[in-house]
């Protein structure tokens, strides 16, 4: 997809100021979208102009229904949501509500919008149940997505909306992301910068991830609007599994201050994010990763340097 489908179309992008949200906003913008952000609250970051921004509560029903109406949007975007384990042992309801209710909310909002194409970006650690076994989710987090994605597809069924749902790995790349590859870059940052000595700890060098470039998944996004098949959960993954031994290593040959690196715990093995049946829905639509992974770290170690000279400056 070379974007020309997203020319003068109204985008609709919830939880526009996190770390996926203000890269997704940048990308439809500059593909000649008309994007529509929306925060729950102004002023957390300034998309610059020509970005429609919209303060919204999407826990509120009658806000919700009022965006939409309002907007009237050709393609919706929902990044909103709750996103922490540990926050969902010590509120699961208000995770439960912000990850089914707020998506609920949209979804039964967007059936005034009967042309609307909508993608859900859900999470692969949804809780998965066993035929015949009680549920056992490992947390409310992954029962919250669990329940996202069969409220999202019920939805599709029950009205005919066009609904698609996407996974994606772990999603690295600069901005404010709490992931291990920019929690790391910090930690150089402050090596180089504050002559940092306590040792950044990590668990065992040979566990394995997949690391997409979080621009690379929102044009991924983008492909689903445009192509993706209605009912259908596309993993959004790289397709490589990388070791954080080699994220550290990596990272470690783009400094020169001396970085302490202490390593814990057993090797845990893949997380099986990558297998070439799940990457295929995808590329039968045309998209692919294009950014290389040690362009990610070097993207992330910058940003974090422009940073914190901003704070220290």
């Amino acid at each position: 997809m070379d974007g020309a489908e997203l020319t003068g179309k109204k985008v609709l992008i919830t939880g526009a100021s996190g770390f996926t949200g203000r890269h997704a906003v940048a990308y439809f913008r500059t593909a000649g979208a008309v994007v529509t952000a929306v925060v729950r609250r102004v002023g957390v970051h300034s998309f610059g102009d020509g970005v429609a921004v919209h303060v919204c509560d999407l826990n509120d029903k009658k806000q919700v229904r009022h965006l939409i109406d309002e907007v009237k949007p050709d393609y919706a975007l929902h990044l909103a949501g709750k996103n922490s384990v540990p926050d969902s042992w010590s509120d699961p309801l208000l995770v439960l509500e912000t990850n089914v209710m707020a998506v609920l909310y949209l979804l039964d909002a967007l059936r005034s919008c009967p042309a609307a194409r909508t993608v859900i970006v859900g999470s692969r650690l949804k809780y998965t149940p066993e035929p015949g076994r009680h549920p056992q989710p490992p947390h409310p987090y992954s029962l919250s997505k669990a329940l996202e994605e069969m409220v999202s597809l019920s939805w599709m069924s029950l009205f005919g909306q066009q609904i698609m749902l996407a996974e994606p790995g772990n999603l690295i790349g600069a901005g404010p992301s709490t992931g291990i590859c920019s929690l790391l870059a910090r930690h150089v940052v402050a090596c180089e910068q504050e002559g940092k000595t306590e040792p950044f700890r990590l668990s065992g060098r040979d566990n394995t991830r997949d690391f997409l470039d979080v621009r690379d998944a929102v044009r991924a996004y983008a492909t689903l609007l445009v192509q993706g098949t209605s009912g259908t959960v596309y993993p959004v993954v790289s397709g490589k599994e990388r070791s954080l031994g080699e994220i550290a290593d990596t990272l470690l040959t783009m400094t020169e201050a001396k970085v302490p690196v202490r390593w814990d715990g057993a090797s845990s093995g893949p997380d099986g994010a990558g297998e070439q049946e799940e990457m295929s829905l995808l590329r039968k639509l045309g998209w692919q990763p294009l950014i290389p992974f040690a362009q990610s770290l070097q993207d992330i170690l910058s940003d974090v340097r422009t940073q914190q000279g901003r704070s220290t400056g």
